[in-house]
């Protein structure tokens, strides 16, 4: 069975940086891609980062680019989703994401079969 639970949001002042990480057990994380998706009160999910099943591919929306880092640690089954220059638009509950296939389109949150819990992230004065 894969689980995957979220730690590290909370609330932040504006340009200020949050790590989340996201634990997955039940399958090792090399395997296939995971992503990170955002969703905004009353908006839809939207996407904002992934790695590729060998690591060696990350995709960012445009709106993480320069700010978010997406990367993983193999040994501890982790991957994790580093924000810095956090704005208030970026305030939204974040969930990880894996799926069962390990090629096509890593931005779609279609494409993923597994989700974390979510975890809030609020970036206000």
């Amino acid at each position: 069975q894969v689980q995957l639970v979220q730690s590290g949001g909370g609330l932040v002042q504006p340009g200020g940086s949050l790590r989340l990480s996201c634990v997955v057990s039940g399958r090792t994380i090399s395997t296939y891609p995971t992503g990170w998706f955002r969703q905004a009160p009353g908006k839809e999910r939207k996407f904002v980062a992934a790695i590729s099943w060998s690591g060696r591919g990350t995709e960012h929306a445009d709106s993480a680019k320069g700010r978010f880092t997406i990367s993983r640690d193999n040994a501890k089954n982790t991957v994790y989703l580093q924000m810095n220059s956090l704005k208030p638009e970026d305030t939204a509950v974040y969930y990880c994401a894996t799926r069962s296939r390990q090629y096509g389109s890593l931005s779609r949150s279609f494409e993923y079969d597994f989700w974390g819990q979510g975890t809030q992230v609020t970036v206000s004065s």
